[in-house]
């Protein structure tokens, strides 16, 4: 018989399953910020009555796309909504984009020494280089790239080469999230060329674990192990002691070489190598990457995945904190996969936790 009350609602309203689903999603991301993920096989799960009671907010998006919300005068009250991950991160490149200008607008205020000039156009550079950090992290693409000519041209001007690291370096990352691996390993070869892997092994150490993580997309196994090794080795040769910039001794360490290793091995589809890599990353993360123990985790189940290991998979996936959205991106790629590896009721169960999620 199915939901028929359901099925009324949506001939009334003339929708198709699949207009219904993307309907809703809309309604979910005026609500929270952040697209919803319904698809047209949650919409018939729905219309068959074998889900009876939706998540929510799935109901609270329905009643707002058929017409049916009527929100309790006493009780519903306007609060102040803490902005989502999604709000966040257009938040944080707008803040660093502001930031950049203000240092622009205090090198044109009156002349200056050259060492100031330089200071300010790198502070500028660093400002464009977050934005574009945070445009990648929340999958915009196209944005990035715009800020990265910006970053790189003020970097030029600054003449810093722990900035130009950081503006080449991000851009290599960028084109490894867009899955350009040939413009990825020339633009990272712009950042290890650089004199500063020459000075300080950190730096050389970083340029190597992301030239891996590169070269995982290749399938170049051979080479994603001597970068990898190459990373180590810088490492272990890197004084502690050495004053560098907060930016890079904040994430970079022992935790991140062994992420980024199961990145690249995950990329050449080394399953149990990186399942192995994320373990030891995940036992080494300091207490304030949460983040990117959220995204290692992710890995981690992708790994468990590939090796065929589902339950094991789910159960990891279950445990990640999705707020971000990079994280939420990885696990819509886990989700794909796990409908074509396992599936079943396993993946019909894990499909409806992640849809309500």
């Amino acid at each position: 018989m199915g939901n028929r009350a359901l099925q009324a609602a949506l001939g009334d309203a003339g929708l198709t399953q699949e207009k219904l689903a993307e309907a809703v999603n809309s309604a979910i991301e005026r609500m929270t910020g952040r697209p919803g993920r319904i698809s047209d096989r949650v919409v018939r799960r729905w219309l068959s009555g074998q889900t009876r009671w939706p998540h929510p907010l799935q109901r609270r998006a329905l009643a707002m796309v058929l017409g049916r919300y009527r929100p309790n005068s006493d009780s519903f009250r306007r609060r102040a909504v803490p902005p989502s991950p999604l709000q966040r991160r257009p938040s944080t490149e707008a803040a660093a984009l502001a930031l950049a200008d203000e240092a622009l607008a205090l090198r044109q205020r009156g002349s200056c020494s050259q060492r100031v000039r330089r200071a300010l156009y790198a502070a500028a550079a660093a400002c464009v280089s977050s934005a574009m950090w945070a445009a990648t992290d929340g999958r915009r693409f196209d944005a990035a790239l715009g800020h990265h000519q910006r970053a790189a041209s003020l970097a030029q001007e600054s003449g810093d080469q722990a900035i130009l690291f950081r503006v080449w370096s991000h851009k290599g990352s960028l084109y490894r999230h867009l899955g350009r691996p040939v413009d990825a390993l020339d633009a990272n070869d712009v950042a290890r060329r650089l004199s500063i892997t020459r000075r300080d092994p950190l730096f050389a150490s970083l340029g190597h674990a992301r030239h891996a993580a590169i070269l995982g997309l290749t399938r170049d196994k051979a080479g994603v192990d001597r970068a990898l090794g190459c990373a180590r080795e810088a490492m272990l040769r890197a004084d502690p002691g050495e004053g560098r910039p907060v930016r890079l001794t904040a994430f970079y360490d022992e935790a991140e070489v062994h992420s980024l290793a199961a990145t690249a091995y995950l990329a050449a589809g080394r399953h149990a190598e990186a399942e192995a890599r994320a373990h030891a990353s995940l036992t080494l993360f300091r207490p304030h990457l949460v983040r990117s123990r959220a995204i290692t985790t992710a890995r981690l189940a992708r790994a468990q995945l590939g090796q065929r290991e589902a339950e094991r998979a789910v159960a990891t996936a279950a445990s990640v904190d999705a707020a971000h959205p990079r994280v939420r991106s990885m696990l819509d790629s886990f989700t794909r996969d796990l409908r074509r590896i396992a599936p079943g009721p396993l993946y019909d169960s894990w499909e409806q936790q992640w849809t309500a999620a």
